[in-house]
C-alpha cells in the first residue's frame, strides 16, 4: 500500500468515521456497540495493542469472542494520557504493517473502554470485581514485577509493595489492585479472574503468581490460600517488534488518510505461546495462530535468551557508535557480525529446540526481522532498562555456558558494552540521556568501572565471582575504554 496523496482528505479515527477510511484500510467488520467486556488489560501501551488485542480483534472479525472485549487500565499516572488519546478516538487503533514487500493498514477495534487512572486504582478495582471480567492481562515491563533480585522472589522492602501491604483497598501497584480485585470477588461468593502476563520474563506466569499470592499472605492467609487454590496464572512467550510512536509515525498515519493520535507500527511477524491455564475461560487465540502447550519454557528460552538477547548485544554497541535503529545496527558490518558470531557460537549452545525450530535457525529468523529498514526500531527504547533486561536476557545464558565450560568472551564483551554505554556518553562525545529507572547509580558505577572494572559486577550476583568471567569482562571493558567499541569488537571477531 502506498501513502495516499495530498490531495485526498484526512479522516480522524472514530467509531462514526470508520466508512470514511480509504478502501485499503481494513477495519472491523462487527458491532462494536454489541461488544461485552471480558478481559482488563493493565499497562496498555504499543505492544499490547499490535499483539494481544489484535489476535482478539482478528477473532472478532471471524464473528467470535464477542463477550470478550478490552477495557484498559494503568497504574502510573503517565497512562493517563493514552487513555485521554485512545477514548477520543473511540479505542480505536491503526496498526500499520512495515515490511520491505509493501506496507498494510488495518485499524483494530477489540478495545472498547479505558478506565480513569488513578491514584488508589478505586476505578480498577471495581471493574475487576465485576465477574464479566474473566482475565486480568499485563504489559507492565520486565521491570514492573518488583522482584528482589536476592532472591527472585516479591521485594518487600520496596516503598509500594510496602504501601500495598498497608492499605490493602487503596493499592498503589498493579498487584496490589488485582488482590484486591480478588478479595471482593471472594467475598461476594464469585470465582476469581486468570491473571495473564504478556511480558518478556522467563516464567512470566509464575512470577505473577508469586508476586500476586506473596502479597495477599502479607494481607490476608486465608486470601492467598483461596487465590493459590482457584486462581490461574498461564506462562506465555510473546513476539512482535513494535517500536515506540513518534513523530514520524504520527506523520505517516496521515499519510495514510488517518489522523489517530496513537497509531502502531510494527513488523510482519507475531508469535504467540501461551500455557492452557485459565480458571474463568478464554477466548480462542488459536484459531488466529496462537499456540497453546505446556511446555511454553522452551519457547520462551529460546525468544527470550535469543531475540531479547540480540537487542541488547545490538542496542548498547550501537549506542555508543550512534547508530540510532535496530536495523542501523544490523547494516553495520562489525556489529551485524558480532550479533551472529555470539548468537551462533555462545548463546545457540545453551538453547534447545522447539517443534519446528533449530536455534540456529531461529538467529536466521531474527536476523532478518531485526535488518527490516521499514522499522524505525530505536536503540535506545530497546537500550531502555538494561538493568532488568540483562539480568533477564544475558545473565542466565553466561551462567549456563560458564556451568558448561564453553566459551564467554561475546558475552562478556556485551556486558562490557553496556557498562560502558552507562557512563553516559558515545564515543562522538555526545551525551546519552537517562535510560534506566537507576540511571545515576549506574552511572556512578560505570564511570568507577573506567579504572576499576570489577566495580561493576557488584549487582551480577554469584557468577560475578567466576574468574574465567571477570577476567573476560575486565579484559573486554578496559578495552573499550581504551582502544574504542569498534576496535573492541573487531578484535573480538578475529
Amino acid at each position: 500500500m502506498n501513502p495516499m496523496t495530498q490531495t485526498q482528505p484526512i479522516i480522524s479515527l472514530s467509531n462514526a468515521t470508520l466508512g470514511d477510511l480509504p478502501e485499503t484500510v481494513l477495519r472491523p467488520t462487527y458491532d462494536r456497540a454489541a461488544l461485552k467486556p471480558g478481559i482488563v488489560h493493565i499497562g496498555l501501551g504499543n505492544f499490547h495493542r499490535a499483539h494481544q488485542a489484535w489476535y482478539l480483534h482478528r477473532l472478532m472479525q471471524q464473528g467470535l469472542a464477542h463477550d470478550w472485549a478490552i477495557i484498559g487500565a494503568g497504574v502510573r499516572a503517565g497512562d493517563a494520557m493514552m487513555r485521554d488519546r485512545l477514548l477520543a478516538q473511540d479505542c480505536l487503533t491503526t496498526l500499520i504493517e512495515l515490511d520491505p514487500k509493501g506496507m498494510s493498514v488495518e485499524v483494530a477495534g477489540a478495545m472498547i473502554d479505558f478506565l480513569p487512572v488513578e491514584p488508589d486504582n478505586a476505578a480498577l478495582i471495581a471493574c475487576i470485581s465485576d465477574p464479566t471480567i474473566r482475565i486480568v492481562s499485563l504489559t507492565v515491563t520486565e521491570g514492573g514485577y518488583f522482584i528482589d533480585p536476592a532472591n527472585g522472589g516479591l521485594d518487600l522492602n520496596h516503598p509500594d509493595i510496602q504501601h500495598d501491604i498497608a492499605n490493602p483497598q487503596t493499592p498503589c501497584t498493579a498487584f496490589g489492585a488485582i488482590v484486591a480485585g480478588l478479595r471482593a470477588r471472594r467475598a461476594a461468593g464469585h470465582l476469581p479472574f486468570t491473571v495473564q502476563s504478556c511480558d518478556n520474563l522467563q516464567g512470566n506466569g509464575a512470577i505473577t503468581r508469586l508476586a500476586v499470592v506473596t502479597l495477599a499472605e502479607r494481607q490476608d492467609p486465608e486470601l492467598a490460600r483461596w487465590i493459590s487454590e482457584e486462581g490461574a496464572f498461564p506462562n506465555s512467550m510473546v513476539d512482535c517488534i513494535v517500536p515506540a510512536t513518534g513523530p514520524q509515525e504520527l506523520s505517516l498515519a496521515r499519510s495514510l488518510g488517518i489522523e489517530d493520535t496513537a497509531p502502531v507500527t510494527h513488523e510482519n511477524y507475531r508469535q504467540w505461546v501461551i500455557e492452557d491455564d485459565f480458571c474463568a475461560g478464554r477466548p480462542e487465540w488459536d484459531r488466529i495462530g496462537a499456540t497453546f502447550t505446556n511446555d511454553v519454557h522452551s519457547y520462551e528460552a529460546m525468544k527470550i535468551r535469543m531475540l531479547n538477547a540480540g537487542h541488547q548485544l545490538l542496542a548498547n554497541a550501537g549506542e555508543l557508535l550512534s547508530l540510532t535503529t535496530i536495523a542501523e545496527c544490523m547494516s553495520d558490518p562489525d556489529v551485524s557480525a558480532f550479533f551472529d558470531r555470539v548468537q551462533r557460537e555462545e548463546i545457540a549452545p545453551q538453547v534447545a529446540a522447539v517443534p519446528g525450530t533449530d536455534p540456529l535457525d531461529y538467529v536466521s529468523l531474527i536476523s532478518g526481522r531485526f535488518a527490516n529498514p521499514e522499522i524505525h526500531d530505536t536503540t535506545r527504547r530497546v537500550a531502555f532498562d538494561g538493568l532488568s533486561r540483562h539480568a533477564g536476557f544475558l545473565h542466565p545464558t553466561i551462567k549456563d555456558a560458564l556451568a558448561a565450560g564453553q566459551s564467554v568472551n561475546g558475552l562478556a564483551l556485551a556486558e562490557a558494552l553496556w557498562a560502558r554505554m552507562c557512563a553516559g556518553h558515545r564515543e562522538d562525545g555526545s551525551v546519552i540521556e537517562p535510560n534506566d529507572p537507576d540511571w545515576t547509580t549506574l552511572q556512578i558505577r560505570a564511570l568507577a568501572a573506567k579504572d576499576t572494572p570489577e566495580t561493576w559486577l557488584e549487582a551480577y550476583g554469584d557468577f560475578a565471582a567466576d574468574a574465567v568471567f571477570r577476567e573476560a569482562f575486565s579484559d573486554a571493558l578496559t578495552r573499550v575504554w581504551s582502544e574504542g567499541t569498534r576496535a573492541t569488537i573487531q578484535a573480538y571477531l578475529a
